[in-house]
């Protein structure tokens, strides 16, 4: 779980980056589960872009993602939301 301070530093680090990965209107289904389980694995925090013609909230698509490949919901704006996961072996992001 995350603290206060340690959501801030992540959410500096999100802010320069552009989406990694759309949901467009197939949703929440294995593949996409499959990509972000990988960028999650090589990047530890990606962003993540829901697309108007998904046909689902982006708070329902952030928590089903999230619940999936065991992630923190680290930002939810817009259209947008940042997940992050400590990849044990190869840690690249440290916290404070």
């Amino acid at each position: 779980m995350l603290n206060s301070k340690q959501r801030a530093h992540l959410r500096s680090l999100a802010n320069t980056e552009h989406p990694l990965i759309q949901v467009g209107k197939a949703g929440v289904v294995d593949t996409l589960i499959k990509q972000v389980d990988d960028a999650l694995t090589a990047r530890e925090l990606i962003k993540i872009r829901v697309l108007p013609n998904s046909g689902q909230e982006r708070d329902l698509i952030a928590d089903q993602l999230a619940q999936a490949v065991k992630a923190e919901i680290v930002q939810k704006i817009g259209n947008n939301f940042v997940l992050w996961r400590r990849n044990l072996r190869e840690p690249k992001i440290l916290l404070p």
